[in-house]
This record gives C-alpha cells, sequence and structure tokens, in this order.
C-alpha cells in the first residue's frame, strides 16, 4: 500500500502549515539546535521556536493511512516514496531488487532501494508508521515526473504486478507532480514544493 512520500525543502514552516491546514496532525519535529537533534514536538508551536534558529531534519505529518515527511533542504528535492508491505513481501521485492541490481539499505525500522530513477523506495512493515489502516483517507496515487524512461515497468518487476499507486511521466528534474489522497480539503491546490494535489 502506497502511504508515504518524502521532500528536502526550504519551505519546511510553509509546508506543515499547508497540510495542518489541509486537516493533517504534526507527529513529529526533530531538529538540529545547538549541534545537538532534539523533538519539537506538538503541544509547541513555531511561536515557541522561531527564534532558534533550528534545522529541521524531519517533520511528519499524518492523516488516516497517509504519512508525508519533509526536512530542510537548499532547494525543492524529491528523495522517496513508501509503501507499506508484509514481512514475507519484503523478502520477495528485496530479492528482485537484487536481480535487477538496485542498490538495498536495511534498517531497524525500514528498507530503502535505490533507484535508477532519481528517487529511492521506501519498504515499510511497521503499521504504527499511520493512525490507520483501516482509513477511508488514503494515497490513492501519486505522478512521478523523471528524465529516464521505464518506471512503470521496472517498478511492476519489483513488485511483480503492475504498480497502478505510481504513474511515471516524462519530465526534468525526478518529482512529484501530482497526488491524490483521498478526502483531502482542497482538492486542486499546490503544496509549497510544487506538488499539486487532488480528492477522489
Amino acid at each position: 500500500m502506497l502511504f508515504h512520500y518524502h521532500f528536502w525543502t526550504p519551505y519546511v514552516e510553509e509546508t506543515e502549515r499547508f497540510y495542518r491546514e489541509n486537516g493533517f496532525r504534526v507527529s513529529l519535529r526533530v531538529g538540529r539546535h545547538e549541534g545537538e537533534f532534539k523533538e519539537f514536538n506538538p503541544p509547541l508551536t513555531w511561536d515557541d521556536f522561531h527564534d532558534q534558529n533550528i534545522l529541521f531534519r524531519i517533520i511528519e505529518v499524518r492523516k488516516g493511512a497517509v504519512n508525508i515527511t519533509f526536512g530542510y533542504g537548499k532547494k525543492i528535492t524529491f528523495d522517496h516514496v513508501g509503501f507499506l508491505v508484509t514481512e514475507d513481501r519484503l523478502k520477495e521485492i528485496c530479492s528482485r531488487a537484487e536481480t535487477m541490481e538496485w542498490g538495498i539499505n536495511f534498517g531497524e525500522r525500514r528498507t530503502f532501494i535505490n533507484t535508477p530513477y532519481g528517487f529511492k523506495i521506501e519498504l515499510q512493515t511497521h503499521g504504527d508508521v499511520i493512525d490507520s489502516i483501516q482509513s477511508d483517507e488514503t494515497m490513492a496515487n501519486l505522478k512521478i515526473a523523471t528524465k529516464k524512461d521505464g518506471l512503470a515497468r521496472d517498478l511492476a518487476l519489483l513488485f511483480n504486478h503492475p504498480v497502478g499507486e505510481v504513474i511515471a511521466v516524462p519530465g526534468g528534474d525526478t518529482m512529484i507532480e501530482e497526488a491524490v489522497i483521498k478526502s483531502f480539503l482542497s482538492p486542486g491546490s499546490s503544496d509549497p514544493n510544487g506538488v499539486k494535489i487532488f480528492s477522489s
């Protein structure tokens, strides 16, 4: 199940505000302050730390079965998408990734597969990364622009079936152009990183 995407962005506060205004809750803020990583989670608000010159490594917002994260970067950069899978599916997908000679980074909480298309794929087996697996508020699909041809074909090979949640389109820099999130409050609006979000 597609549940997640991550950006690096110079518009961290603006991105958080956009998703909060569309019904998401902030579940995590981690930033570097005076040489140390610290949490600045709610109930803290931006008014509480605006003057502290914090470099945010990750902010996580959630709604239903959707999890979106972003952290500070000098320019807008799409980093990865995430799929929630079973342990058995994780092993199968990683085996096919090895056959395809795609790099794999195993972690305690998640596994990343490096694609040749300018972004990574996160494979997540922990259901606590979303608020509710039963929710109707889901990420239906993403339209991803990439210079390199073959994304749809390779995703079908990797997952062993067509991946309708990812729609590949030709483009310049790799980027999410559009997202469809069910029950999104302001369909047709764009987040500060250029992702136009529709509802279904």
